[in-house]
């Protein structure tokens, strides 16, 4: 309901307060070490988030470092404004606890949150949407090669 209402309103912030629980349940329901960093870590990505919406912060990490990607965590992470780096580091976390965490309910609020991700991307910038979603297939095709 939140991505759709996001969506239609083009404001991402409304899209990040309906995930706000989700990511706290996560939190809540991680036990492993690096499942419980990445989770904590989400949770915080999310707040900052919240903070450069709301006083429209904007930089431009692209220019500042002088490339327009940066490997994190083995995933190739497109540069650009801080509002984007946040949802694309919230699905590099999620993609992290997808592959570490056990419990099938965690799994899930982890898929939940990087669907939603993808969406804070579209809203914040369309351009940098697609960049994120042709690094996303290139990386899914890369892994099913091994």
């Amino acid at each position: 309901m939140g991505i759709v209402w996001g969506i239609v309103a083009s404001n991402p912030l409304i899209i990040i307060l309906f995930l706000l629980p989700t990511v706290i349940y996560e939190v809540y329901r991680t036990e492993g070490v690096s499942t419980k960093w990445a989770s904590l870590a989400m949770l915080l990505v999310l707040i900052a988030e919240i903070g450069l919406i709301i006083f429209n912060i904007n930089f431009n990490f692209a220019e500042f470092l002088g490339q327009s990607e940066e490997l994190v965590g083995g995933y190739w992470v497109p540069l650009g404004n801080i509002k984007v780096l946040g949802p694309t580091l919230l699905a590099v976390l999620s993609a992290i606890l997808i592959t570490r965490t056990r419990g099938r309910y965690t799994i899930w609020l982890a898929v939940i949150i990087l669907v939603t991700s993808f969406a804070i991307v579209y809203t914040l910038d369309p351009t940098i949407f697609k960049e994120l979603l042709r690094l996303g297939v290139k990386e899914g095709v890369r892994e099913l090669r091994y």
